[in-house]
């Protein structure tokens, strides 16, 4: 039986943590007889992960995969406690722990590919024999990120695509324009991101509904088990909203909608901020267009801060034109883009 009943950490009832900001707990122990020359302490970790799987030799026409992985340190501190005399008698002993984060540190963020997680962890141990150990996990918002350089980027911001549509063989043209209208295009975790989405119908079909979705865009950056670099970009749904509109043909319509960010999440940066990850984040709105398989898709670009910034600078337009049968430039998912052009990639999350 240990010597150890109980081991508790009491934090404060704060559910999202900033960077930069502090923590103060307790460590309470509970003992069921007498331990001598024992080492209790408290840990703060923080600490980014990711791991992926892609093929190694794709022009040898056989399958092999290779592990792609990275890890790297955010914040380690340690708070050992002097124990007077050397011995703790049976019954309940309270130490108070404090820690400051540091300022710089990226959000906690959990992906299929990767992570970035923080944990205070409390142990005791008699003659490096761990004897009761518990952990607990921090949600931490960060501040990491020059929101300066974006200032030439913010809104007002719009948006517009518009797609051409062939019906019946050529015997009947038409077009669906969709535009989104920011008033900003900076916002803080938490926000509400409210827009405007004008719909030009010029076919004889309804359209019926808009998707929209925020999506973070994470670059990251792993080494082979030769040591080389790669990259890999994939993108996830922070959050999303569906919009009936029942757009009649030759009509318009404008929506008024809005989506509310979670916290924590992290914040617009780059692989130089983040070590080993990249974040950027688009609003997109998609649309079946009716009688066809096409889809119209208007992407815009937001950036997410971590304090609240007020910025004035002249509405910027952006004007996409596609037609039928055009193909999506993206980046496709869990597609290794080292090989074809890691700086050219790598550059739209660098400074």
């Amino acid at each position: 039986m240990s010597t150890v009943r109980a081991i508790n950490l009491v934090l404060p009832e704060i559910e999202v943590y900033l960077a930069g900001s502090s923590i103060d707990g307790q460590l309470v122990l509970n003992l069921r007889s007498t331990l001598v020359d024992p080492v209790v302490k408290v840990e703060l970790l923080g600490r980014g992960y990711l791991r992926w799987l892609e093929e190694e030799n794709p022009e040898q026409g056989y399958e092999k995969s290779m592990a792609c992985t990275n890890q790297v340190v955010y914040v380690s501190k340690t708070q050992n406690f002097h124990i007077k005399d050397g011995w703790l008698d049976s019954g309940v002993h309270t130490f108070d722990f404090h820690f400051t984060f540091p300022p710089n540190i990226p959000s906690t963020f959990t992906s299929k590919i990767g992570c970035i997680s923080y944990i205070v962890q409390g142990t005791c141990c008699s003659s490096q024999v761990v004897l009761a150990k518990e952990e607990r996990c921090l949600l931490l918002q960060g501040t990491a990120g020059d929101c300066r350089r974006y200032m030439k980027d913010t809104a007002p911001l719009v948006v517009e695509v518009r797609k051409d549509v062939v019906y019946f063989c050529c015997f009947r043209h038409g077009f669906v324009t969709l535009r989104i209208s920011l008033e900003k295009n900076i916002f803080c975790p938490g926000d509400t991101i409210v827009f405007m989405t004008d719909i030009a119908n010029r076919t004889c079909k309804y359209v019926r509904k808009v998707i929209f979705a925020l999506h973070c865009i994470v670059l990251y950056r792993g080494f082979s088990s030769r040591g080389e670099p790669r990259y890999l970009e994939d993108q996830s749904e922070v959050t999303r909203l569906e919009s009936r509109t029942d757009t009649g043909p030759f009509e318009a319509m404008r929506v008024t909608s809005a989506l509310v960010l979670p916290k924590p999440m992290p914040v617009t940066s780059t692989l130089r901020e983040n070590k080993i990850m990249a974040f950027r984040y688009e609003l997109v709105g998609t649309s079946d267009l009716p009688c066809t398989t096409s889809t119209i898709v208007v992407r815009v670009p937001i950036i997410i801060a971590a304090t609240p910034k007020h910025f004035s600078v002249e509405q910027n337009t952006v004007t996409l034109h596609e037609n039928e049968g055009d193909t999506s430039k993206g980046v496709s998912l869990h597609r290794d883009i080292s090989d074809t052009d890691p700086g050219a990639i790598a550059s739209r999350f660098t400074e």
